[in-house]
């Protein structure tokens, strides 16, 4: 069983500007980000279909052509079964991960938490 999926999306991000350091991670762990499921295309548009969770796709984002992967990581643990780790911490009536998240009860943790969990030290 794989403990680290992403989905194409989120490379796609990361091609698009990222640290040459995570731009090469990425190009030589490329397995772990597969394309979306049709499963998992449904559910970002249901993650879509709440009114409020369509302001988390960043407008300037998309008017330079940017990627959107945030509904494909949480439609990927959704579907899957697992757990999205992020960044982003949960703020009342924000349209983030952490938010939608809570909404659609899946498992959302930071970075912190996951490397606790995962028994990870430094």
């Amino acid at each position: 069983m794989k403990k680290v999926l992403s989905t194409r999306e989120v490379l796609r991000e990361i091609e698009d500007g990222s640290l040459e350091a995570l731009h090469n991670w990425a190009k030589a762990n490329r397995h772990i980000f597969s394309e979306p499921t049709v499963d998992e295309a449904q559910f970002v548009a249901k993650i879509y279909s709440v009114p409020h969770f369509q302001n988390n796709i960043e407008k300037r984002k998309l008017l330079r052509g940017g990627r959107v992967a945030d509904p494909f990581v949480i439609a990927r643990a959704a579907i899957s079964g697992g757990a999205v780790v992020t960044m982003e911490t949960f703020k009342p009536n924000a349209s983030d991960i952490p938010n939608i998240c809570r909404h659609f009860k899946i498992p959302c943790l930071t970075l912190k938490e996951f490397m606790r969990s995962e028994g990870w030290s430094f």
